[in-house]
């Protein structure tokens, strides 16, 4: 047969594929920052209303901050809600003590895959470091269950992840020094024995 064609393809491969699993967190970032029309309609009305001379009260927007210096701001002034700090951050240095820092003020972080990801969330190519100070009444409860699994997963588990470290590579000066040690060490086995 002809595998241009197209033909039946074997059941496993054909079987429909799973769906693929979104972080609740990107999820919700996205439906609770968007803007609809209702909310470019106001922002029209305002503006109108603003050119014919009427003062306005607007109430703050509700809007993801992002930016190191910023999010680092909003952490020591304990206005941020959530921290959210991407993986592959170049160099790590630059964020590697934001875990301390928002443990130390008590709020909630996490460390997500792709700073591509987050840069999505607030319309630039890529952001290390977001952060959520205002959440919509409607999506507390949903955003409070989000929390405690952020918690529950990095908060509450940093002392453990702090005492163990990465790795265990052992580099070619040590691997030659250990040999080194177990030759001799063998050596004055044998000699013992005879």
């Amino acid at each position: 047969m002809d595998p241009k064609k197209g033909g039946k393809a074997p059941v496993a491969v054909a079987k429909k594929k799973p769906k693929k699993v979104v972080n609740p967190l990107f999820e919700n970032c996205l439906k609770q920052f968007g803007i609809d029309k209702a909310e470019k309609e106001h922002h029209l009305k305002r503006a109108q209303a603003e050119n014919e001379g009427k003062t306005v009260k607007a109430k703050k927007p509700i809007v993801v901050k992002y930016g190191l210096n910023h999010v680092t701001y909003l952490i020591e002034q304990n206005k941020a809600q959530l921290v959210v700090i991407a993986h592959d951050v170049d160099p790590i240095e630059l964020v590697v003590w934001l875990p301390a820092l928002c443990r130390k003020m008590d709020i909630p972080y996490c460390i997500v895959k792709g700073k591509a990801c987050l840069g999505a969330i607030v319309h630039q190519k890529t952001a290390s470091v977001l952060c959520l100070t205002i959440v919509k009444n409607e999506d507390k409860m949903e955003f409070s269950k989000v929390l405690e699994a952020i918690k529950a997963n990095f908060n509450d588990k940093y002392e453990e992840y702090r005492k163990k470290w990465g790795g265990g590579i052992i580099g070619s000066k040590l691997q030659a020094k250990t040999k080194a040690k177990e030759r001799l060490l063998a050596n004055e086995a044998a000699q013992r024995m005879t």
